[in-house]
């Protein structure tokens, strides 16, 4: 019974990633040129999210500033996440839903990249990250699921929107990292060219 219920994870998991991969392939390359165009540029990628998004902004973060899969100078990236004093200083002195949207208004700069992850799309510090990174021109890529929530009605004509279409939030954590993973290789391949001997 369990080794069943485990095997049908897998399976759920297998069946929504086909699903989602005519989906999501479109949105996933308008978010690979908006990224090439900002790095290519001289930006940087600014990344938030709660939970396991955090984890996944982090995860993004590292693979861009490190590698991927292939040998290349860094990636100019931030995981808003990850600095616990400004995210304890700005959550006591202002308001938890704010912590995303300060580092924002700091870091951010015209032409930079907000990737904003919420399963839900309605993250009320992820909202307002979006709405700081609009008042910057920045050029928002969201990543949610569930319809996208209160993030879909924030997008404008430039930001790109992958948008899981599953209601689970591990479901759609799982494909948000395949799509970051998309992302990361993708960029490579815009950047440095088709790899010999793959």
């Amino acid at each position: 019974m369990l080794e069943q219920r485990i095997q049908q994870q897998f399976f759920d998991s297998a069946d929504l990633k086909y699903a989602a991969a005519e989906v999501l392939s479109k949105p996933i390359a308008d978010a690979v040129n908006a990224v090439v165009g900002c790095i290519t540029a001289g930006g940087k990628v600014l990344a938030c999210g709660n939970g396991g998004s955090a984890s996944d902004a982090q995860h993004f973060a590292a693979e861009f500033i490190g590698r991927f899969e292939r040998e290349r100078p860094g990636l100019a990236a931030i995981a808003l996440t990850t600095d616990s004093s400004i995210l304890t200083a700005i959550g006591n002195d202002y308001d938890f839903n704010v912590v995303f949207a300060k580092q924002v208004q700091a870091l951010g700069a015209p032409g930079d990249v907000l990737l904003a992850i919420s399963t839900s799309g309605n993250s009320g510090n992820v909202l307002a990250a979006v709405e700081a990174a609009h008042a910057k021109d920045m050029t928002v890529v969201a990543l949610t699921g569930r319809g996208g929530g209160k993030l879909r009605e924030m997008l404008g004509e430039t930001d790109v929107h992958v948008c899981v279409p599953h209601e689970r939030t591990a479901r759609i954590q799982e494909v948000h990292i395949l799509a970051l993973h998309c992302l990361c290789d993708a960029v490579d391949l815009q950047l440095l060219g088709e790899q010999e001997n793959t």
